[in-house]
């Protein structure tokens, strides 16, 4: 059931955390193509794409250890992990690509603001990716999945974020396409807009939002002060 989001200050927002994977970029493809090339080096039978972008959301490990059906072999995740790792450095980018209205939405709200980028998978292959499709002029910081001891939704990651930008909680907004990244929002205290359209959204009602995006250029209506006051 769908919630009245609440008016979010835009004049007081100097810092806008994004997710990365049904957010900025649609990976779906290659994601799935990853998941089933590893699950097929393993004797396992590929994955419906649909199946596949549920799972997503939670970082790598999680992604692996889903398609296979949780198993309680650590070691075979490992290696699970590291062949899907391996195909997807390779394949990160043969069908991914940026939402249509992201760059005109980050145009605009970046105008007295830090942006940066908050995502649960691996920092490396998000650098990577930011930096192949024209995303990474936008963002002060990119941090992954393991770029600290946590992943979301534990607020380490923004809390960090919010710290360098020298900003305060208050002044800052989380926007993600799944429950996990509302729940990091609120976990550190900031606003919280959810975006319908992701990869994750079929999760992302499920924890109240702030403003709740069907498409990127959204954003602005909840975030342009020029648009508010005119």
């Amino acid at each position: 059931m769908a919630h009245e989001p609440k008016p979010i200050p835009a004049d007081k927002i100097r810092l806008i955390v994004f997710d990365l994977d049904g957010t900025l970029i649609d990976s779906r493809k290659d994601l799935t193509n990853s998941i089933n090339a590893m699950l097929t080096e393993f004797d396992r039978q590929p994955l419906p794409e649909e199946i596949i972008s549920e799972y997503i959301g939670d970082g790598a490990g999680m992604l692996v250890r889903r398609a296979l059906g949780d198993p309680d072999d650590e070691k075979f995740v490992e290696s699970a992990l590291t062949s899907f790792l391996n195909h997807y450095r390779i394949h990160k980018l043969d069908y991914t690509y940026v939402y249509d209205g992201v760059f005109a939405a980050l145009d605009v709200l970046k105008t007295g603001r830090q942006l940066a980028v908050l995502t649960n998978k691996p920092v490396r292959p998000a650098e990577a990716i930011c930096e192949a499709l024209g995303l990474s002029p936008y963002f002060f910081r990119i941090y992954g999945g393991n770029s600290f001891a946590t992943k979301k939704p534990d607020p380490e990651g923004l809390t960090t974020l919010i710290r360098e930008a020298r900003v305060q909680p208050e002044e800052t907004v989380m926007v993600g396409d799944s429950d996990v990244d509302i729940l990091t929002a609120r976990r550190a205290r900031t606003w919280a807009i959810g975006c319908r359209y992701g990869l994750s959204s079929h999760t992302v009602e499920s924890i109240p939002s702030d403003y709740l995006a069907d498409f990127p250029k959204d954003w602005i209506s909840a975030l342009d002060t020029a648009k508010m006051e005119k």
